[in-house]
């Protein structure tokens, strides 16, 4: 995905009331909407150095949004509203080695009335559904994890996944590694022990996990390695 202007450099002061963010530029001081709902949980030190996007519709009240924070050394996609975007670019790229060449790939398909997932893909008769986690927690050098705080919305979704296993698709669960220089992913068990159950549960049962890291710049954040799942 392509960023719509350049990025603008600042240093992180704090983040507060989830959606806002007090970023220093030079010498002012300015609030930044923080697309990132979750607990951004080893990214908010004060002083880290981040990047927002400038934004000048005259309807919204904040001009800028933050996309990276550079955390350890390794810069971090934080938007989870890229997220989704990211992995159609990919789809459409074919960048996702066990999802190319799809004949039909819709965004955000409902299963049933509760839940939605992030793509219906179609290849050859054979169809598959495929959801998408953000991924920005990394608590050693090498190795991302989710989730970074409980959340009972992503064992909701291992569960329908393996659902709809049962009623013929193909399932897939694609965990995007937005942070630099990741060889490896794992499931955080010690941070939400039900997720790690229900993530047992959906392997066992044939759900496809996947675990892609992302290439991060000023100008554009792009899948480009699919990266080892320790489990």
């Amino acid at each position: 995905m392509e960023f719509t202007k350049s990025l603008i450099k600042g240093k992180l002061i704090k983040r507060y009331k989830r959606f806002f963010t007090d970023v220093k530029l030079d010498k002012e001081i300015i609030t930044a909407h923080c697309p990132n709902t979750g607990s951004m949980k080893g990214l908010l030190d004060e002083g880290n150095e981040v990047y927002l996007l400038p934004n000048n519709d005259p309807k919204r009240k904040l001009k800028y949004s933050l996309e990276i924070i550079k955390a350890k050394n390794n810069l971090v996609g934080v938007n989870t509203h890229m997220a989704n975007h990211i992995v159609k670019h990919a789809l459409e790229n074919n960048l996702i080695n066990e999802l190319t060449n799809s004949n039909l790939i819709k965004p955000e398909v409902f299963f049933n009335k509760e839940t939605r997932f992030d793509f219906f893909i179609e290849k050859n008769g054979k169809k598959s559904f495929v959801e998408v986690k953000n991924v920005t927690l990394f608590r050693n050098k090498d190795t991302a994890e989710f989730p970074d705080a409980i959340t009972s919305r992503g064992s909701k979704h291992l569960l329908t996944l393996i659902d709809a296993i049962k009623k013929g698709y193909k399932a897939y669960l694609v965990y995007l590694v937005q942070i630099q220089n990741m060889k490896y992913f794992k499931i955080a068990e010690d941070i939400d022990n039900d997720y790690y159950k229900n993530y047992l549960l959906a392997k066992k049962a044939g759900v496809n996990f996947l675990a892609y890291k992302c290439k991060i710049n000023q100008k554009n954040i792009k899948i480009f390695k699919k990266i080892k799942i320790l489990s």
